[in-house]
C-alpha cells in the first residue's frame, strides 16, 4: 500500500500563488507516475498535472504557462506550484500515485486538499 497526504492548499486571492505538496510513504517502489487533480463542485475530476520516469511532465492546457509539477530527488515528495490564480481553480486537489507490478497497474489517491481562489 501507498499512503498519499496533501498539503498546502488554502484561500487565495486571484493573481496569487500556492506551493502544495504530496508526501508519499509505504510501498513507494514502483512508481512510475505521480500526479495532480482536481474536482470541482458539480464537476468530473481531471488531470491538473502529472510526472512520468525519466521526469516527463504533462500539463491540462488550462494551467499551461501557470503550474509547475515538480518532486525531490528521493522521489517520495510531489509538489505543484500554483502561479498566477484564477477562480475556476477553486477546487480540491487530490494527489495521485500509480505503481506497475508485473503488468498490473495499482492506483493510489490522497484525501485531497481544498484550494480557494477568491477576493
Amino acid at each position: 500500500q501507498v499512503q498519499l497526504v496533501e498539503s498546502g492548499g488554502g484561500l487565495v486571492q486571484p493573481g496569487g500563488s500556492l506551493r502544495l505538496s504530496c508526501a508519499a510513504s509505504g510501498s513507494i517502489a514502483n512508481i512510475y507516475r505521480m500526479g495532480w487533480f482536481r474536482q470541482a463542485p458539480g464537476k468530473q475530476r481531471e488531470l491538473v498535472a502529472n510526472i512520468s520516469s525519466g521526469e516527463i511532465t504533462d500539463y491540462a492546457d488550462s494551467v499551461k504557462g501557470r503550474f509547475t509539477i515538480s518532486r525531490d530527488n528521493a522521489k517520495t515528495t510531489m509538489y505543484l506550484q500554483m502561479n498566477s490564480l484564477k477562480p475556476e481553480d477553486t477546487a480540491i486537489y487530490y494527489c495521485n500515485c500509480q505503481r506497475l507490478i508485473r503488468a498490473t497497474i495499482f492506483q493510489y489517491w490522497g484525501r485531497g486538499t481544498q484550494v480557494t481562489v477568491s477576493s
